[in-house]
């Protein structure tokens, strides 16, 4: 079969690999979309300190049952179009025994630790597979960055009736913003980008902020009463941000890190005691956030085909890559169609 391989950075190749072989308790499943992530931007570019080379991106999957093992859940069919969870885990380090397995220490993802799913057959366990539930295979390549959004949302307990800011509305940013609406929170989105702006408006952002030419304080503090939004959600992974999530959220509030920042970052400190704030870290998703994500598209709330900017054949997805490496802002989301 065909894969993708980012061979060195800034370098693809399309190789012959042989198929995987299925154990008793897989799923052997048909590739036909893989959405790109920052990951495998990442990656392309050489900044992923997780990868070695060559290595097979990609992590967010539509596909199709070919094969269910014989020891998989029964509920999974073949000709079932499915997404699946990327993420493993060990079961015995001090996150699994804690039944978060989403944090595992031992954690390896499909096209990062791991080769992932730019390839025509993948193996996935049948515990990390998810059926469609009336979803289009391009919408199931979106669930799994929308999952990390929405767990992030998790952490941070929104409730009704909170103001929720989000700080970076690429994928992720855009799952936390349509999950803390569900909840029935007063969602704040933030970017520099017009488009990804209205996209958030469109995933339930009742207020958006470009701070090219906006204070983000003055905002902030105009739409909470001078209060300032019980939960910031940090997505975009910039030391400014990381910086604004303490700085503009409540006191006793919350702050929620997902994005990762690409340097050191340093705090005025007396605001994590004077605010008593919660600072809580988010990684990955678990099973019950796929499940959510799926029913919220499957709803037909989230605006799927908006969000997804290009569509790429499988013999130019290295191509897609280079554009996106050279124009970023262009692009909220590419799929690769197999």
């Amino acid at each position: 079969m065909k894969a993708l391989f980012i061979t060195e950075p800034g370098k693809t190749e399309i190789r012959e690999i042989a198929p995987p072989i299925p154990g008793p308790s897989d799923t052997l499943l048909r590739v036909r979309y893989v959405g790109l992530c920052g990951s495998d931007l990442n990656t392309f570019r050489g900044k992923n300190p997780l990868v070695s080379y060559p290595r097979i991106p990609g992590h967010e999957v539509g596909a199709i049952i070919e094969q269910v093992g014989r020891e998989a859940p029964s509920s999974l069919q073949a000709g079932m179009e499915v997404t699946l969870s990327p993420y493993t885990n060990c079961g015995t380090c001090a996150a699994c025994r804690q039944g978060r397995f989403n944090c595992c220490r031992s954690n390896q993802t499909l096209g990062v630790q791991r080769d992932g799913a730019l390839t025509e057959y993948l193996v996935a366990p049948g515990q990390k597979v998810f059926p469609s539930r009336g979803l289009a295979l391009r919408a199931l390549a979106l669930v799994e960055p929308l999952t990390v959004g929405s767990h992030a949302v998790k952490r941070g307990r929104v409730s009704a009736g909170e103001t929720v800011a989000v700080l970076g509305c690429g994928a992720i940013g855009l799952g936390a913003v349509a999950a803390a609406r569900a909840r029935g929170a007063h969602v704040v989105a933030v970017d520099i980008d017009d488009a990804k702006l209205a996209l958030a408006r469109d995933a339930g952002a009742a207020l958006t902020v470009n701070t090219r030419r906006e204070a983000l304080h003055e905002r902030l503090s105009e739409a909470t009463g001078g209060h300032g939004p019980e939960v910031v959600v940090e997505a975009a992974g910039l030391a400014e941000t990381y910086r604004a999530a303490v700085e503009e959220v409540a006191f006793a509030g919350r702050v929620v890190y997902v994005g990762y920042a690409k340097q050191a970052v340093s705090f005025e400190t007396r605001l994590f005691v004077q605010k008593e704030l919660d600072v809580l870290g988010s990684r990955n998703a678990t099973p019950q956030d796929f499940e959510r994500v799926i029913a919220m598209l499957a709803a037909g709330s989230f605006p799927v085909e908006r969000v997804i900017t290009r569509t790429a054949p499988f013999d130019q997805a290295g191509e897609a890559l280079r554009e996106w490496d050279a124009h970023p802002a262009d692009f909220t989301k590419i799929l690769v169609e197999l």
